[in-house]
């Protein structure tokens, strides 16, 4: 009865295939030693051929995209709740019109209490989608620019006490950042950071906060209701005409490198911003695989081969999932060649059992004509791999659900891709080709070592047993 049959991933000495039968119900089956049984898996779930629908939809409903998680625990939550009694003792925001009612709650606090151990948020979850429709249309109160940081950033303020960060647009869609340029020393670009958004959630780690894009009004939405002198004393008009501004920062904020509107309407990132730091602390983590930021010095990783030995011999990398999560972010970073992770954060409420945050993700997608393979250090040199994302890595270098047209698709629902592609189509391609070689870097791994695929898929194991 089936018509196509694709394999997914080699596994130490065991393939898994996808069969889509005629019902279009799609079915797992494992080879090992070239002999082939099925495997019950169509009990779990079933999607539609890629070709009667969109890609993204039917990527999302493949079972890869759909697998059980553990039963949450009342401390797998982030933020809870207030009880009537404890609200009594303490401020809120409003007790007139927030209530225990989650309907009651803007689209940015639901976003909060929808944080847990294992994601950022719930790709099916609706706070999703709204979160980021509040970002994109809810009326600007206040912006101001926000301190630390390289480059200029912004604050933006909405009703109901809601915050987004926002990066404006410094260069256009096609302009590719100079090879002569240090990677510590490249623009930041809104685009990357929508785009880093999208990516991250179509490779299933959901670890990046919602980032949408928006047009705004330089002059009404940033330089009349700004209280912040500092940023209102680099206004300037240019001499066409147009309203600019450059803030106060490190790099780029002078009047060689102004963000300008044309002449009002600026482009800019909008990225929902985490809970209040007194509210959910987080740790900082310097990456073992951080780059020397020098100009003629080399970091550790870039001299020794055998360096992820050391590494996985020092907490908290000797234990749990934290290296293979560590390797998710490479291989995140590599496809959109983002070579600027000096540290990663996680919630300290969490301890070392939990995801990191892929965070500034502003200097990824500067080139599409070269790739940089150190960014795949950990990946190359550890020889460790979740089962989980070798198997959508697999999945997404399919002619079905390839990389390049879920991620066009996933950006088209972005409102800036209204006014232009939000990734060039050389970018576009540049996922696929860096895919390709993620995938040839696991196969040499496989090649020389066992013990390579870290087995995250064992409920779904279980599930198939029973």
């Amino acid at each position: 009865n089936c018509f196509s049959c694709s394999c997914i991933m080699s596994l130490a000495f065991a393939f898994t295939y996808i069969v889509f039968f005629s019902d279009s119900t799609a079915c797992t089956y494992n080879a090992m030693h070239s002999k082939c049984f099925i495997t019950q898996v169509c009990s779990v779930g079933s999607v539609g051929s890629a070709g009667d629908q969109s890609k993204l939809e039917a990527l999302f409903k493949h079972p890869l995209y759909n697998l059980p998680h553990p039963e949450l625990q009342e401390d797998d939550w982030l933020l809870r709740v207030k009880t009537d009694d404890e609200v009594k003792e303490t401020k809120s925001y409003d007790k007139v019109t927030w209530t225990r009612d989650m309907d009651t709650h803007p689209p940015w606090l639901r976003f909060h209490l929808g944080i847990t151990r294992w994601e950022l948020y719930d790709r099916k979850d609706p706070t999703l989608v709204q979160v980021m429709d509040y970002m994109a249309t809810q009326r600007i109160l206040s912006t101001v620019q926000k301190t630390g940081g390289t480059q200029l950033k912004l604050l933006i303020s909405f009703p109901n006490y809601g915050e987004a960060l926002a990066k404006p647009m410094k260069q256009s869609r096609d302009a590719e950042t100079d090879v002569n340029l240090f990677y510590f020393s490249d623009f930041e670009r809104h685009n990357a950071e929508i785009a880093a958004f999208h990516l991250d959630r179509v490779l299933g780690f959901n670890r990046i906060p919602p980032v949408v894009g928006r047009l705004i009004n330089v002059t009404r939405e940033i330089r009349d209701i700004t209280t912040d002198h500092k940023l209102s004393r680099t206004f300037f008009i240019s001499p066409v005409g147009n309203v600019c501004f450059h803030g106060v920062c490190d790099y780029y904020c002078t009047t060689e490198h102004p963000v300008c509107g044309r002449p009002h309407a600026l482009e800019v990132s909008l990225a929902a911003m985490l809970p209040d730091l007194t509210l959910a602390p987080r740790r900082s983590w310097r990456s073992p695989w951080r780059r020397s930021y020098s100009r003629t010095k080399q970091a550790q990783w870039e001299t020794n081969p055998a360096y992820c030995d050391k590494v996985k011999d020092t907490p908290p990398y000797n234990q749990g999932t934290r290296l293979v999560d560590l390797i998710d972010m490479a291989i995140l970073d590599f496809l959109m060649s983002n070579m600027d992770r000096h540290h990663y954060e996680t919630f300290e409420k969490f301890g070392n059992e939990t995801f990191l945050l892929h965070l500034d993700n502003g200097r990824a997608f500067g080139r599409h004509s070269r790739d940089e393979p150190s960014i795949l250090a950990p990946l190359q040199q550890c020889c460790r791999i979740r089962r989980s994302t070798l198997l959508r890595l697999h999945l997404l270098s399919s002619p079905s659900f390839r990389l390049s047209d879920v991620m066009r698709e996933s950006l088209a629902e972005d409102p800036l891709s209204t006014v232009a592609s939000l990734l060039s189509e050389p970018h576009l391609h540049a996922l696929d080709r860096r895919l390709a070689a993620v995938l040839q870097v696991v196969q040499k791994c496989q090649d020389l070592h066992k013990d390579v695929i870290y087995n995250d898929m064992g409920e779904y194991d279980q599930l198939l047993k029973e």
